[in-house]
């Protein structure tokens, strides 16, 4: 075996020398000019992520070329451990000011408790609340019910629309089962659990990963004293996609595996989890890997509901188990360089979403619009970004934006071209637009 030279640049010639392939054929496979990847084999420019991908792919590399990409890069000034550290006894109050926008401020415990956090809010939604367990399944049922119209409403508005109706029924639920008794309490806790996971979804679509994790333990919390273990498990996915958009391939991959390796787990979560593995695969540039976790998951997905024991559904419930599974598929095979077969894929994918789904729409149509404009078809490209943009600018997704910007560095390549001339001031335009 021969040494593995020391740059991408090197080591990208060798490879394509010894396919037979010159500059102009590698440069006509990924869409790129020649002088371009001649200035990245003499080191002279840095590789994109994309193109890194895109050479492993045309090349058979099995990841060597990404993962040699990967360090040529600046090094995130945070690692994927972070955003599981304690916050040192640190509460999250959320501020509502007079012209109707929130936000969520962190603050030391102690000063929280001195200031009177809940005057914050403009009310007391800290107040014990007596339930009789007379009124149970009546109780709960209401709470639920508002549940799914909450989230129904989060597929199609901003998470500042969300969070305040989600982060004021989290509390007010922990405040009731704080004075009931079992078995109330514990479906009060359960119930509170779930719209706390939801509120750390939704925080992280507004663009903060702390708080989004800090909600997400605190789903956990409750769900353990409520006696339900899911929710700590599915915590990992949740935290596997913050590294996922940090391009971070083990960190996401180790999170992933540790959700299946839980005995109690159910079938939905692990599945959940086996497509974000297939996601850290993809980043590595693993095909086969990556395709036999898409195949677990369409496995452990496509026997179940999506219900859990004593709450609603756990992870997207807006898209079909079977649905997602192929859409994780698409996304995977533009990470793997395939842009054509991930184009295919989501093309027939997309439509089947429901009109609703909007957030999930613009997540997976962003992609699409990647894949196309990585298959060097611009014009069918512009055209399905300006589609995703509809839905970008209701549902506001600091997770969208992540591909947007990725889209907006791709297109500038071929600035000059008209579709992309009519779309460039769009798609600027909503990326300057700050997250609420």
């Amino acid at each position: 075996m021969s040494e593995q030279p020391g740059t991408f640049g090197a080591e990208l010639r060798r490879r394509r020398t010894a396919a037979g392939l010159s500059l102009a054929m590698l440069a006509k496979q990924v869409h790129y000019s020649k002088g371009h990847l001649g200035k990245i084999e003499t080191g002279t420019k840095l590789p994109g992520t994309d193109l890194a991908r895109r050479c492993d792919a045309v090349l058979g590399a099995d990841g060597q070329l990404a993962a040699l990409a990967a360090t040529c890069q600046t090094p995130s000034t945070r690692s994927s451990t972070d955003v599981d550290a304690e916050d040192g006894g640190e509460v999250w109050v959320m501020s509502m000011a007079p012209d109707g926008t929130s936000s969520m401020v962190p603050m030391p415990r102690r000063e929280a408790l001195a200031a009177g956090a809940p005057a914050l809010l403009g009310l007391n939604v800290g107040a014990q609340v007596s339930v009789d367990v007379v009124g149970h399944d009546a109780t709960i049922a209401a709470f639920r019910s508002l549940f799914e119209q909450v989230r129904h409403l989060g597929r199609t508005a901003s998470p500042s629309v969300v969070l305040p109706t989600v982060i004021a029924q989290a509390h007010t639920l922990r405040g009731m089962a704080s004075t009931a008794a079992s078995p109330l309490r514990e479906d009060l806790l359960r119930l509170a659990a779930r719209y706390a996971e939801y509120a750390g979804w939704m925080t992280q679509e507004a663009g903060d990963d702390r708080g989004a994790m800090w909600w997400t333990r605190t789903a956990v919390t409750m769900g353990n004293a409520a006696g339900d273990t899911e929710l700590a498990t599915y915590a990992l996915v949740r935290q596997a996609l913050i590294t996922l958009y940090r391009d971070d391939a083990a960190g996401t991959i180790d999170l992933a595996r540790r959700a299946q390796a839980e005995p109690r787990t159910s079938r939905r979560v692990r599945g959940l989890a086996a497509l974000r593995e297939a996601q850290g695969h993809a980043l590595a540039c693993d095909y086969d890997q990556c395709q036999r976790m898409i195949d677990r998951a369409a496995e452990l997905l496509n026997d179940t509901d999506g219900t859990v024991p004593g709450g609603p559904v756990i992870g997207s419930a807006s898209v079909a188990s079977a649905d997602l599974t192929s859409l994780v598929w698409g996304w995977c095979l533009h990470d793997l360089g395939r842009p054509r077969e991930a184009a295919d894929i989501l093309d027939r994918e997309l439509p089947a979403l429901p009109e609703t789904a909007r957030r999930a729409y613009a997540r997976f149509g962003a992609r699409r619009a990647l894949a196309y404009v990585a298959a060097g078809d611009v014009e069918h490209a512009s055209i399905l970004s300006g589609q995703v943009l509809d839905s970008f600018t209701l549902v506001d997704s600091a997770t969208v934006r992540h591909d947007l910007r990725r889209l907006t560095h791709t297109l500038a390549r071929w600035r000059t071209h008209p579709s992309v001339r009519e779309l460039y001031p769009r798609l600027s335009a909503a990326l300057r637009t700050p997250l609420p």
